[in-house]
Formats: C-alpha cells, structure tokens, sequence
C-alpha cells in the first residue's frame, strides 16, 4: 500500500526557510515521478513542483529560484527545500507520486497525473 508522509512544516517569518521531506514506503519509490502542491486558504490545490526518477525537476512560475525539490532514492525521500519565502506561500503542503512513471519534461505538478497524496503538512509565513 502507498504511503506518504510529509513532514518539516512549521511557521517561519517572511524571507526564512523550511524544507519539507516525504518519506515514501509501499511501492518501487525510484521508477516514480514525484510533486509538491500546496493548498493556501478559500483557494483551489496548486502544483510546486515535480521531479522524475532522474532528477530532472520542473517548477511554477511563483517558486522558481526560491523553491528546491530534490530526491533521495536510497532513503525514499522527496525533499522541498523552500528560501526567500512570501506571505502568499502560507498553504498546507502536500506530497504526491505520479500514477506512472513519468519522464521529465512529462513529470511537471499536474493534478490530474498524481493518484497518490500524503496527509498535507502546514507552512505559515508572517510578516
């Protein structure tokens, strides 16, 4: 069975930095294309970013230069490394693994491609 676990969420004022991690357990982790989205309040799910068994990582256009997704594959873990954060990245933060193993630049934070989400971990960022 899938498993995912978020966890390194907190509260960190404006310009700080958190990295999240995601420990993975259940299925063959390193043929997996994996994603951050994150949900701020009164708006829908959004994508951060993606990753893909290589390493090659995709990112929207708000995080770029700021946020880092990384993996390690021997410890089954996704990482988002998150700098310079604003206000407006304040938003529970989910995990997630691609129904399939898809390849950079096919592996990118679309919804509709991820089947399997953690539980959510929250970031709060204050002025």
């Amino acid at each position: 069975q899938v498993q995912l676990v978020e966890s390194g969420g907190g509260s960190v004022q404006s310009g700080g930095s958190l990295r999240l991690s995601c420990a993975a357990s259940g299925y063959t982790y390193i043929v997996s294309c994996m994603g951050w989205f994150r949900q701020a309040p009164g708006k829908e799910r959004e994508g951060v970013a993606a990753i893909d068994s290589a390493g090659r990582a995709n990112y929207a256009d708000s995080v770029k230069g700021r946020f880092t997704i990384s993996r390690d594959n021997a410890k089954k873990t996704l990482y988002l490394q998150m700098n310079s954060l604003k206000d407006e990245d304040t938003a529970i933060y989910y995990c997630a693994r691609a129904n399939w193993g898809l390849t950079w630049p096919a592996c990118r934070a679309d919804e509709s491609a991820f089947g399997y989400w953690g539980q959510g971990t929250q970031v709060t960022v204050s002025s």
